[in-house]
């Protein structure tokens, strides 16, 4: 038990630990962060950023930011142009009018 015990304090006491900083400050992108680097980097055809940006949260948390930044780009247009997001949508992806 004790040893559960110390291995748990240590983990804490080691999360705790501020290391130097080599070079560049790393920190933690928010998903809607990450997803609209990865967007723009992607129109921009910036390969370079979009595997930098891949990294920055899970695969999973990407598509569900890039699925979001959709949605909602979309739904701005949509207002703008005073029509529908399916007729939005389908117009965006060169797709006939249902």
């Amino acid at each position: 038990m004790w040893g559960r015990v110390r291995e748990s304090g240590a983990g804490f006491l080691n999360a705790l630990r501020t290391e130097a900083k080599s070079g560049r400050e790393v920190r933690s992108h928010n998903l809607f962060e990450a997803a609209a680097a990865h967007v723009a980097a992607c129109a921009e055809d910036d390969q370079e950023r979009i595997e930098e940006t891949a990294g920055w949260v899970s695969p999973e948390a990407l598509s569900f930011g890039v699925n979001e930044l959709a949605c909602r780009a979309v739904i701005a247009l949509a207002r703008e142009r005073d029509e529908s997001p399916r007729t939005v949508a389908r117009s965006l992806l060169g797709l006939p009018t249902a």
